[in-house]
């Protein structure tokens, strides 16, 4: 076990994973986090705690992380390259570790431009590749980036990255997986699945390339609140392929939020039939409130409780 994290337990014994986001309040209120930590508890089996999301000030994905684990909901600490160079990075993972937080995700970070301080100067000191190399390092050769060696305890943390099966170069997604996961990499997240047989298509270059057995899959998947929100999506967001037919869906609809919730447990009962998919990360952002009524209607509760022994049995295996 790299970390031995619930979400690590549940994903090497075998089990189809559920993930999901909390977005950290733009003020210092933990009400909020603790809010939506209850909602999320016992539909997940671990919860992303997003590092000032769209380069947007929020509350710290660390402190945030730490005030979610007594509710029982095990966080997955986000970190960008955008904000921190790698002396800050590794020092906050050091934090993170020491307070008991076992799982990461690596991130490049959306540019500042596009956030509340566009004026702001990004770092990027590191890509997500080599923030992903860095992070392997410090756990498994107990070395900073800089080579010193790390005298006592090292940071076991379950590692993880964000993959685009949708961006262009179509025929080159794949191999830019395979490279976060030579560079470190134990589970993937992936960009919303709305066209699901162009995802299909890449989960197949992927087994091709024997991607999914050194690595575990989750598909994202999220519930569309509006039709407006479609059509954004579908004509605005760079690298997010939403088909005509989801719009036409959507259009139709007496209630579009319920129907938004339907495609979504659709688009999961889709994906679970693909070979090498590990699970998915519902993205309902500042929509919690749907996780719970998702997860009941694609058959993923209960969640399961794993035990390190048994997955350190299946995983022998």
């Amino acid at each position: 076990m790299k970390s031995g994290s619930n979400l690590e337990r549940v994903l090497q014994s075998g089990n189809f994973a559920v993930t999901g986001e909390l977005g950290p309040p733009k003020s210092a209120d933990p009400e909020v986090i603790r809010k939506k930590a209850g909602i999320l508890k016992g539909h997940v089996d671990a919860a992303n705690i997003t590092d000032n999301q769209t380069a947007v000030v929020r509350l710290s994905s660390i402190a945030a992380g730490a005030i979610v684990m007594p509710l029982a909901v095990e966080p997955i600490i986000q970190m960008t390259c955008r904000d921190r160079n790698r002396i800050a990075i590794q020092s906050d993972l050091l934090g993170a570790a020491a307070l008991g937080m076992k799982n990461l995700l690596c991130l490049t970070g959306d540019h500042q431009k596009f956030g509340n301080h566009p004026q702001s100067k990004g770092v990027f000191d590191l890509d997500s590749i080599n923030l992903l190399k860095m992070v392997r390092d410090m756990r498994d050769e107990k070395k900073f980036q800089c080579g010193d060696e790390i005298t006592g305890k090292e940071p076991r943390l379950f590692v993880g990255a964000a993959e685009n099966p949708f961006a262009d170069p179509f025929e080159f997604r794949a191999l830019r997986l395979g490279k976060k996961i030579a560079a470190g990499a134990d589970f993937i997240q992936t960009q919303l699945v709305y066209n699901v047989p162009k995802f299909a298509k890449w989960m197949e270059m992927v087994r091709e390339l024997g991607l999914h057995e050194k690595c575990k899959i989750l598909a994202g998947v999220g519930p569309i609140k509006s039709l407006g929100a479609a059509r954004y999506m579908a004509t605005k967001v760079p690298g997010l392929d939403v088909p005509d037919e989801i719009v036409a869906r959507l259009k139709g609809a007496e209630n579009v939020k319920a129907e938004g919730i339907k495609l979504c447990i659709d688009i999961i009962q889709q994906v679970r039939e693909i070979k090498g998919v590990a699970g998915v990360h519902i993205m309902a952002i500042e929509w919690e409130e749907a996780v719970p009524e998702i997860a009941e209607g694609a058959g993923l509760l209960p969640r399961p409780q794993i035990a390190a022994s048994e997955a350190n049995m299946v995983a022998a295996e």
